[in-house]
């Protein structure tokens, strides 16, 4: 089948049942290729599972050769907002697609995503009628904490992870995040971690492994 979103996706090893999607999502002018690199230590420990990691919908406006989910070039979050949810629509028709296509449903898909993929992973885990297994975002925050917190309508287990020597989206948010999911019900674990900047270190990637083992 072809996706409504370009994709590269790592299958399970010996032709094993799929049982389970990990959903990664990239960052701001990355690829589906560049996150996919996080596949490689986890799948040999989930041996039915399926890494699916899309382009985002659009090219990077500052990186061509790469993808956004939403427009950065604009400091308004109302202008953000709104470009990230176009981006949400594409991705909740993604989701439908690879669940029709792999017959699982979301108590088998995890999302996880780095920095503008961790928020858009927030979102669509957020939001949708039925949790998921779970959601791991790394160097994120949360869009627009008003909008999530009227559209809100579950509360998938979550984990974050953040360095704290993070330039380009602040730490700061890390715990914005966890404020407001404990104050909304969200079972939320989050490790900020020592001497990291915006980047996906072993010692993270271990963590969230981990954490998604223990759900699924």
């Amino acid at each position: 089948m072809t996706f409504c979103l370009d994709s590269t996706i790592i299958k399970p090893e010996k032709n094993n049942d799929i049982k389970h999607i990990v959903l990664l999502l990239h960052g701001y002018g990355g690829d589906g290729k560049d996150i996919s690199i996080l596949s490689l230590n986890w799948r040999k420990y989930m041996p039915t599972t399926i890494f699916i990691c899309p382009n985002g919908h659009e090219p990077c406006a500052i990186n061509p050769s790469g993808f956004q989910w939403f427009d950065l070039t604009k400091d308004d979050p109302n202008y953000i907002l709104q470009e990230s949810l176009k981006a949400e629509k594409k991705l909740n028709k993604f989701l439908d697609e690879i669940k029709n296509e792999y017959d699982l449903d979301n108590s088998r898909i995890t999302l996880s995503g780095f920095s503008q993929g961790c928020m858009m992973a927030l979102n669509i885990g957020l939001i949708s009628e039925r949790p998921f297994c779970s959601i791991v975002g790394f160097s994120g925050k949360i869009i627009n904490i008003e909008d999530l917190k009227k559209r809100k309508r579950n509360s998938t287990n979550t984990l974050l992870l953040h360095g704290d020597q993070d330039d380009i989206v602040s730490p700061t948010h890390l715990l914005e995040a966890k404020d407001f999911l404990l104050r909304e019900d969200v079972s939320i674990e989050t490790h900020l971690i020592k001497n990291c900047g915006h980047n996906i270190p072993i010692e993270t990637s271990s963590i969230a492994l981990n954490y998604i083992l223990k759900k699924i």
